[in-house]
């Protein structure tokens, strides 16, 4: 297998040369300065170390060796440094590499290799699948799954542990909600786990409950009292996961990417892949909790590593759940169920706590708040932290989906940075308004105030919650339309952002995100040369079309790592 992967990215890499001066000439180059405005190049010149040395406003000429005789006794001028190798593009859009803000690298690459459900529209499209699936596999002791939508199958409601049980009854099943804050089980799997009527959930969790007995579904923090007993992924697994993951990102132009959850295992897995060079996809890495982060990095962040493709700078806090499995935590009850309000998972002292913990050792807190009530829960927590713990925190706040109007004008002089998800909006619209209702949702997805008040705005897709597609994510930023264009006009459309703002979130404010600024996202000169080539002039193009651009060719560090069709 390992050899087998080296092949297929020496197979499309340039050779070693590629690492010494070279020129991709006959662009068209866009571009981001300094201060995030587009600016247009015709040639980029790399340098011996993978880096831009400089963009070029006219084609590229060969530098001429017409030197005077020097005087007696001086040497004869150098000769000018030809490239080692020039490509002529034909004329393609040239875009910097573009940056997932928030994504989860393995749990992409592990839905690549178990059950996904994500294409299933009803309830029994996804009951056929897993039963096939089942078949198929056996000899496996569990089946395993992902990207079930209770919503995306008009149900109404959650999924019983029968109606899975009517797929597969003799062997345990356990498949976790699109978004990951929830889980269905079938009987087998409520048995191995010891689960019974008398089973209370954890803090931060919930148990459907039917008839005095658990119907199946675990939300949030309850999903521990199954995935204790679920086999975890074994190393060779988490390989060839994480191989997958890699091809797929490559494939719609990432380069960068901000792992948001990292385990041990995880880590251990992003090493063994540099290690043997098949790295290829830069990973800003933050632990998934306080125990894994001194686990993973000890006394503070781990340095860039393998040439900046690897680092572990920051810590995940969970604060609440999502909006699909109402577990997001709000002030007042879900509109469409009285009585549920969703569920904090970390007491605020806590919460204050691991921030402290983290920051004391200068590791970056992103914290994840979805619900009205977690983000003024983490803006108040970073309020007081910030009497403590001076200079450039960047402190992150993940999501940023549902804002009380009171508190978006707050980030800005927080310092906090918005990390939300453009292709959430697009799913969710519908869904926000039937648990919230209309009047709660003036700082709902709030990009354009979030601009307004001159707060960072980092984009990202929450892959695999959503397609890591990046162009999908420009679109929705500019139209605020789903993929059919709908709602016409854009839902909130005083929320959509420019062109300018939408290419910037997906890379330099993602780069600044996780304080990679001064590595690479903007093809400034200096930064590594990280870059695609595509088939259309995104900056001239409807959203609708933006959505439908194809990667052609994806370069990493000077490199080439993605052909189409290759």
């Amino acid at each position: 297998m390992k050899a087998a992967w080296l092949a297929a990215i020496a197979a499309i890499t340039l050779p070693s040369s590629a690492m010494a001066f070279g020129v991709i000439d006959n662009v068209n180059g866009i571009a981001l300065d300094a201060n995030g405005k587009v600016v247009r190049f015709v040639a980029l010149q790399i340098d011996d170390d993978g880096k831009v040395e400089k963009l070029l406003t006219e084609r590229y000429k060969e530098p001429e060796y017409k030197p005077k005789k020097p005087k007696k006794g001086q040497p004869w001028p150098e000769r000018p440094k030809a490239p080692a190798f020039k490509m002529d593009a034909g004329g393609k859009t040239m875009i910097p590499g573009l940056i997932d803000a928030h994504g989860h690298v393995m749990g992409y690459g592990l839905s690549l290799i178990t059950l996904d459900l994500s294409d299933t529209r009803s309830l029994a499209e996804a009951q056929t699948k897993i039963r096939a699936y089942a078949q198929a596999n056996d000899s496996r002791k569990w089946i395993i799954g992902t990207g079930w939508n209770q919503e995306q199958w008009g149900l109404g409601r959650f999924p019983t542990a029968a109606e899975l049980d009517a797929a597969v009854g003799d062997m345990p099943v356990w498949l976790e909600r699109v978004d990951g804050h929830a889980g269905w089980a079938n009987s087998a799997a409520i048995r191995a786990a010891g689960i019974s009527a008398t089973t209370k959930a954890p803090m931060g969790g919930r148990i459907e409950m039917a008839g005095g007995k658990p119907a199946g579904v675990f939300v949030d923090k309850a999903m521990e009292l199954i995935q204790r007993v679920v086999p975890p992924p074994a190393p060779r697994d988490r390989d060839t996961a994480l191989e997958k993951a890699q091809r797929a990102l490559l494939a719609v132009g990432i380069t960068g990417i901000a792992d948001m959850g990292t385990s041990i295992e995880d880590w251990q897995a992003f090493r063994r892949s540099a290690d043997r060079g098949a790295l290829r996809v830069r990973i800003m890495s933050y632990a998934y909790g306080i125990d894994n982060m001194v686990l993973i990095a000890g006394p503070e962040p781990t340095p860039w590593l393998y040439d900046d493709h690897l680092r572990m700078g920051g810590v995940k806090l969970l604060l609440d759940g999502a909006l699909g499995s109402r577990g997001a935590w709000l002030r007042a009850d879900y509109a469409d169920a009285p009585g549920q309000r969703g569920l904090p998972m970390i007491p605020d002292t806590q919460l204050r706590n691991f921030m402290s913990r983290a920051a004391m050792d200068n590791f970056q807190v992103a914290v994840h708040a979805i619900g009205d009530a977690a983000n003024h829960e983490v803006l108040n927590a970073i309020e007081e932290l910030n009497d403590t713990y001076k200079g450039d925190r960047r402190w992150r706040v993940e999501h940023a989906q549902i804002i009380s109007p009171s508190d978006l004008p707050r980030f800005g002089p927080l310092g906090a940075i918005a990390s939300m998800q453009p292709v959430h909006e697009a799913s969710d619209w519908r869904m926000a308004t039937a648990r919230l209702g209309e009047a709660r949702l003036d700082g709902a997805y709030a990009w354009k105030t979030m601009l307004d008040n001159r707060v960072p705005l980092a984009l990202g897709s929450d892959v695999p919650v959503e397609s890591p597609n990046p162009f999908a994510g420009i679109a929705v930023a500019m139209s605020r339309e789903d993929a059919k264009g709908e709602p016409a006009g854009g839902w909130k459309p005083e929320q959509r952002i420019g062109f300018d703002a939408a290419l910037d979130g997906f890379t330099r404010q993602a780069a600044y995100a996780g304080f990679a600024e001064k590595k690479f996202g903007s093809l400034v000169p200096g930064q590594r040369a990280d870059f695609l080539l595509i088939d259309r002039d995104i900056s001239a193009s409807r959203p609708a079309d933006i959505r439908q651009t194809q990667v052609l060719e994806t370069w990493i560090g000077g490199k080439r790592v993605y052909v189409k069709g290759q």
